[in-house]
């Protein structure tokens, strides 16, 4: 990402020096955005199951629909079941006692023998689906029996080759102002940009697919549900980064993953000595395909160019770290199946470039070089486009590399959403 051209309010203005009361009008401008409300409305892409189905949301915001058929009252909670009759129930509405004044009638009279909605995140308790419900504005009545279709669950098919992306998304920001992190600076990405960022995702319907700029898991599980709940990102890894603006990198898959680990923690040294951490992650996730040869995805925002010289020397430090865990993992396996993506912020003849990728019988492999020197434009953003996202791949994982299947999709803020360009590239699994 380059920051210095992209953020707006205190980061910008305090860098090039604006009168406070600029910097509180923008950060005035910010809050006006984020009252407005949020972009994806609360009920949108959320799934609705039968009860019977119920299992397959846990841990999901969702609707669930049956009949009320039993109720127990015990001294905290108050249960609503759902089922066929009252010795076949599966679902179960918890209501804390303290929430009961909320209700007009007791519950039992409201609800009992009746089909309703509800909906809320599905949790589970002795291995039977239920959902906590304070308010009666959370369950509908419904005047018939609801047809809810059978819940298909998303199938990893077996597949002989499979589509790896990295995809710089520009600020997937919320409306909510997060305490913890400097995002009152950073405007909530517009409906009409998640749209065109979910069109060009489709388009191009990568397999595993490498984030950069995301604020939150919740918010990009939103994004995904409402936007391309077609795809079937069921998988998704993700880590709070050390990023004080709150933006992390992640993975989302359409393949099982396996073992996901984060260096955000990690300390090491820049060239005067100086201990640091990464900006934001060095994310390594295993991905498992179904009935193919696992292979690892790294994932990396590097330092922006805001802040010259010194950014570079933060970013150098960041890709000698990167070096030296890939020179770890490869002598330990040579064979290591291991492909090295995400936003660079440098270009690829850069100190940072030359480091990571290195050279010898450990060097990464890039094959950008299939494409015209025109068509390797990843941060399109004028008067600085370049190529500063990439695919790299050990030697092991090189072997696998479709030949000719290197693409860059081209686009702009205005047309895709984003100011960076996804990277695509094609491996056999099998």
């Amino acid at each position: 990402m380059m920051t210095d051209k992209r953020t707006i309010g205190g980061w910008q203005a305090r860098r090039v020096g604006a009168p406070l009361a600029a910097v509180l009008a923008l950060v005035a401008s910010a809050s006006a955005i984020r009252a407005e409300g949020p972009v994806i409305r609360p009920e949108e892409g959320r799934p609705e199951v039968s009860w019977k189905d119920a299992g397959h949301v846990v841990g999901r915001v969702a609707r669930v629909s049956g009949k009320v058929v039993d109720f127990n009252q015990l001294s905290h909670l108050y249960l609503l079941r759902i089922g066929e009759d009252t010795k076949h129930w599966g679902f179960t509405i918890v209501i804390p006692t303290e929430k009961l004044a909320n209700f007009p009638e007791p519950p039992s009279l409201m609800y009992v023998g009746k089909y309703v909605r509800v909906w809320g995140m599905i949790t589970t308790y002795a291995g039977q689906p239920q959902v906590f419900v304070g308010t009666p504005d959370r369950i509908e009545v419904l005047s018939e029996p609801p047809q809810v279709p059978a819940y298909q669950a998303p199938k990893a098919e077996p597949k002989a080759e499979l589509t790896v992306a990295t995809y710089n998304i520009l600020n997937l920001f919320d409306a909510e102002d997060d305490p913890y992190h400097n995002d009152e600076y950073t405007r909530v990405k517009p409906r009409e940009e998640l749209e065109r960022l979910a069109k060009v995702i489709r388009e191009i319907s990568p397999d595993v697919l490498a984030l950069q700029e995301v604020e939150t898991r919740g918010y990009l599980g939103r994004f995904l549900e409402v936007f391309c709940a077609e795809l079937g990102y069921e998988h998704v890894a993700h880590f709070e980064g050390n990023d004080l603006r709150g933006i992390d990198v992640c993975l989302v898959s359409r393949v099982p993953l396996g073992r996901v680990v984060s260096h955000r923690h990690v300390t090491f040294p820049d060239e005067t000595g100086k201990l640091m951490q990464f900006n934001r992650d060095l994310l390594c996730v295993e991905v498992r395909p179904v009935g193919g040869v696992p292979f690892e995805v790294w994932v990396v925002h590097l330092k922006s160019k805001s802040g010259g010289e010194a950014s570079d020397v933060i970013r150098l430090a960041e890709a000698t770290y990167v070096r030296k865990m890939l020179d770890e993992r490869l002598s330990a396996d040579p064979e290591a199946r291991i492909i090295l993506c995400g936003d660079f912020n440098d270009d690829w003849g850069s100190p940072t470039l030359k480091t990571i990728v290195g050279s010898g019988s450990t060097g990464l492999k890039c094959f950008a070089d299939e494409l015209p020197d025109d068509q390797r434009i990843t941060y399109n953003k004028e008067p600085y486009r370049s190529m500063i996202d990439f695919i790299l791949c050990s030697p092991g994982m090189a072997q696998r590399y479709v030949q000719g299947s290197f693409s860059i999709r081209a686009g702009t803020v205005e047309y895709s959403g984003s100011d960076h360009n996804p990277v695509l590239a094609r491996f056999r699994v099998k």
